[in-house]
């Protein structure tokens, strides 16, 4: 993996929730760090000016990535309809953003409403999963129309219920089976469910994974914690991976956000020596 196939990136989730308009200062700061990318999560996206910032992408050189944020009333395996349509038309209005500011993913826990821990019986799992793949499926359709991949993310056991592990992820990616739906890892959920990271990222593959966030084992500053880095640089080189490798984590989560990820304590310092220090661990690693 040479130096020009990865560009690093940082969640505006480390500064802000919801980020909005009145936070644009942020990619100023985000490109003097020296990043490639701002990963925008859209929490309500009728507060972000979109026209404004693409041009403010423009003007400062940094790419966009898009990221989404999942309440219970976005969730595409709900048994209540019309949830399944809201969640369906978050989606897919994230998909038509990504498409707008450039952005070749649209990533996120797209099968279900972060914070869905339940024991169901296995039939009603068989219809959340159907009710998923059915309304992925249409998701798809608009994704290849923007040409926009959707990255299916794994969340930990108790951020979700769904899809916990790559294989999980894997088996509905397959049997969604469009080339606009992919996966995308991060290395916090990977290291609470996985046996082994780099096994996992290779199992994936080049032609499935689409995107990665770089997580530390405790959502706080890369490199500080005890994940196998050196193990996960070498799974994507193996792999090829060229995508985007990025910071996501909360230093000033809103009070649903905060419950959802479970965010009690302060993860740095302050957020900004978290992604500054993050940013120079990535670069070490990966030079």
């Amino acid at each position: 993996m040479n130096k020009r196939s990865i560009q690093f990136g940082v969640s505006t989730f480390v500064w802000v929730s919801p980020f909005d308009t009145a936070a644009f200062d942020l990619a100023y700061k985000v490109k003097d760090m020296g990043f490639d990318i701002l990963e925008v999560a859209v929490e309500q996206q009728e507060l972000i000016n979109w026209e404004k910032l693409r041009e403010l992408m423009r003007e400062t050189g940094l790419k966009v990535t898009i990221s989404g944020a999942f309440g219970a009333e976005r969730d595409i395996s709900s048994e209540d309809p019309r949830i399944r349509e809201q969640g369906l038309s978050y989606i897919t209005d994230c998909v038509r953003i990504a498409e707008k500011m450039e952005s070749p993913v649209f990533c996120g826990p797209v099968y279900s409403a972060v914070g869905k821990t339940r024991p169901v019986p296995e039939e009603q799992k068989k219809r959340e999963r159907d009710w998923c793949v059915e309304n992925l499926r249409k998701a798809a359709s608009v994704a290849a129309d923007c040409g926009v991949v959707i990255g299916l993310e794994p969340l930990n056991r108790f951020e979700s219920d769904m899809v916990n592990t790559t294989d999980q992820a894997l088996s509905i990616v397959k049997e969604v089976s469009d080339p606009f739906v992919k996966i995308a890892l991060d290395t916090f959920h990977c290291n609470i469910e996985e046996k082994n990271i780099p096994a996992a990222i290779r199992k994936v593959g080049k032609d499935l994974l689409c995107h990665i966030q770089g997580n530390e084992s405790d959502r706080g500053t890369p490199g500080t914690g005890h994940l196998d880095w050196p193990g996960i640089k070498e799974a994507l080189d193996e792999i090829g991976y060229e995508g985007a490798v990025v910071i996501e984590t909360f230093g000033a989560p809103s009070k649903e956000l905060a419950r959802a990820a479970c965010i009690w304590r302060p993860l740095a310092g302050s957020p900004d020596e978290l992604a500054r220090e993050g940013l120079a661990f990535y670069k070490e690693l990966f030079s």
